[in-house]
Protein backbone atom coordinates (compact mmCIF):
# COMPACT_ATOMS: atom_id res chain seq x y z
CA UNK A 1 0.00 0.00 0.00
CA UNK A 2 1.21 3.46 -0.89
CA UNK A 3 0.64 7.03 0.24
CA UNK A 4 0.35 10.04 -2.05
CA UNK A 5 0.53 13.77 -1.32
CA UNK A 6 -1.56 16.46 -2.96
CA UNK A 7 0.05 19.75 -1.97
CA UNK A 8 -0.30 23.41 -2.79
CA UNK A 9 3.33 24.19 -1.98
CA UNK A 10 6.73 22.82 -2.93
CA UNK A 11 8.04 22.72 0.65
CA UNK A 12 5.54 20.09 1.79
CA UNK A 13 6.08 18.17 -1.43
CA UNK A 14 9.86 18.06 -1.02
CA UNK A 15 9.65 17.19 2.68
CA UNK A 16 7.42 14.19 2.10
CA UNK A 17 9.34 13.18 -1.01
CA UNK A 18 12.46 12.88 1.20
CA UNK A 19 10.39 10.56 3.41
CA UNK A 20 9.60 8.39 0.37
CA UNK A 21 6.06 9.62 -0.32
CA UNK A 22 5.22 10.50 -3.90
CA UNK A 23 3.06 13.49 -4.63
CA UNK A 24 2.16 16.44 -6.78
CA UNK A 25 1.84 20.20 -6.44
CA UNK A 26 -1.38 21.75 -7.75
CA UNK A 27 -3.12 25.06 -7.21
CA UNK A 28 -6.49 24.99 -8.95
CA UNK A 29 -9.65 23.12 -7.91
CA UNK A 30 -9.94 21.38 -11.30
CA UNK A 31 -6.35 20.12 -11.08
CA UNK A 32 -6.98 18.76 -7.59
CA UNK A 33 -10.13 16.96 -8.72
CA UNK A 34 -8.28 15.36 -11.67
CA UNK A 35 -5.49 14.08 -9.42
CA UNK A 36 -7.99 12.85 -6.84
CA UNK A 37 -9.99 10.99 -9.47
CA UNK A 38 -6.85 9.21 -10.70
CA UNK A 39 -5.84 8.29 -7.14
CA UNK A 40 -9.24 6.81 -6.34
CA UNK A 41 -8.87 4.48 -9.34
CA UNK A 42 -5.46 3.27 -8.16
CA UNK A 43 -5.97 0.32 -5.80
CA UNK A 44 -2.38 0.60 -4.53
CA UNK A 45 -3.06 3.97 -2.85
CA UNK A 46 -4.05 3.49 0.79
CA UNK A 47 -3.48 7.02 2.08
CA UNK A 48 -4.06 10.38 0.45
CA UNK A 49 -2.34 13.25 2.24
CA UNK A 50 -3.60 16.75 1.47
CA UNK A 51 -2.49 20.12 2.75
CA UNK A 52 -5.11 22.25 4.49
CA UNK A 53 -5.32 24.66 1.56
CA UNK A 54 -6.03 21.80 -0.83
CA UNK A 55 -8.67 20.47 1.58
CA UNK A 56 -10.30 23.91 1.57
CA UNK A 57 -10.62 23.73 -2.22
CA UNK A 58 -12.57 20.44 -2.19
CA UNK A 59 -14.24 20.00 1.22
CA UNK A 60 -17.33 18.21 -0.11
CA UNK A 61 -15.39 15.68 -2.13
CA UNK A 62 -13.07 14.86 0.76
CA UNK A 63 -16.02 14.41 3.11
CA UNK A 64 -17.62 11.95 0.70
CA UNK A 65 -14.42 9.91 0.52
CA UNK A 66 -13.97 9.94 4.29
CA UNK A 67 -17.55 8.85 4.94
CA UNK A 68 -18.09 6.35 2.14
CA UNK A 69 -14.91 4.32 1.88
CA UNK A 70 -12.64 2.31 4.09
CA UNK A 71 -9.67 3.09 1.87
CA UNK A 72 -8.06 5.36 0.98
CA UNK A 73 -7.56 7.14 4.26
CA UNK A 74 -7.56 10.93 3.79
CA UNK A 75 -5.25 12.91 6.06
CA UNK A 76 -5.03 16.71 6.20
CA UNK A 77 -1.71 18.25 7.17
CA UNK A 78 -0.70 21.86 7.78
CA UNK A 79 1.73 23.52 5.42
CA UNK A 80 5.00 25.18 6.36
CA UNK A 81 3.18 28.12 7.93
CA UNK A 82 1.42 25.95 10.49
CA UNK A 83 -2.17 24.92 11.03
CA UNK A 84 -5.04 27.33 10.43
CA UNK A 85 -7.34 25.28 12.64
CA UNK A 86 -5.96 26.22 16.04
CA UNK A 87 -4.39 24.36 18.92
CA UNK A 88 -7.51 22.51 20.08
CA UNK A 89 -8.46 21.18 16.66
CA UNK A 90 -8.01 17.49 17.54
CA UNK A 91 -9.84 17.84 20.85
CA UNK A 92 -12.74 19.59 19.12
CA UNK A 93 -12.76 16.92 16.41
CA UNK A 94 -13.06 14.15 19.00
CA UNK A 95 -15.80 16.03 20.87
CA UNK A 96 -17.73 16.48 17.64
CA UNK A 97 -17.22 12.87 16.54
CA UNK A 98 -18.27 11.10 19.73
CA UNK A 99 -20.31 13.78 21.45
CA UNK A 100 -18.38 13.70 24.73
CA UNK A 101 -16.89 16.52 26.68
CA UNK A 102 -13.29 15.75 27.55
Amino acid sequence: MKAFLISDNVDSFVGLKIAGIKGTVVHEREEVLEVLEDLLKDKEISTIIVTEKIADLIPGELSKIKLSKFLPLVVEIPDRHGSKKGEDHLLNYVKEAIGLKL
